[in-house]
């Protein structure tokens, strides 16, 4: 976040507003490109940022209907949609393409959404 760019998540966790602009995509397939194209060096940054607040974002999230959730609410519950995408990178892969998956891609047909 710059100085003057508005807050992309609610105040509680303004900590992870550096990851906020990369992160808070709407799409699975946006999530996905920015998977592969960060280095492993960038998702461990987001991961480690992110994991030990997610039961926390979760806690948050259940407050609220999906229909029903503000700009900043919507945008974190995408940044925990990109945790899980992260997380098997970080996790299983350790790298940001799965392996052995040649040109393989998934194309989900529908997601949660407001």
């Amino acid at each position: 976040m710059t100085a003057n760019a508005p807050a992309l998540l609610p105040e509680e966790f303004a900590d992870l507003e550096p990851f906020a602009q990369a992160w808070t995509l709407p799409g699975q397939h946006d999530r996905m490109q920015r998977r592969l194209n960060s280095s492993i060096e960038e998702l461990q940054a987001f991961y480690d940022a992110v994991f030990p607040r997610a039961e926390e974002i979760m806690a948050s999230l259940d407050r609220f209907e999906l229909d029903d959730m503000e700009d900043e609410t919507l945008h974190l519950m995408w940044l925990l949609y990109s945790l899980s995408l992260v997380s098997l990178a970080v996790d299983i892969f350790k790298q940001p393409r799965t392996p052995s998956s040649g040109g393989t891609y998934l194309h989900p047909i529908a997601e949660p959404v407001p």
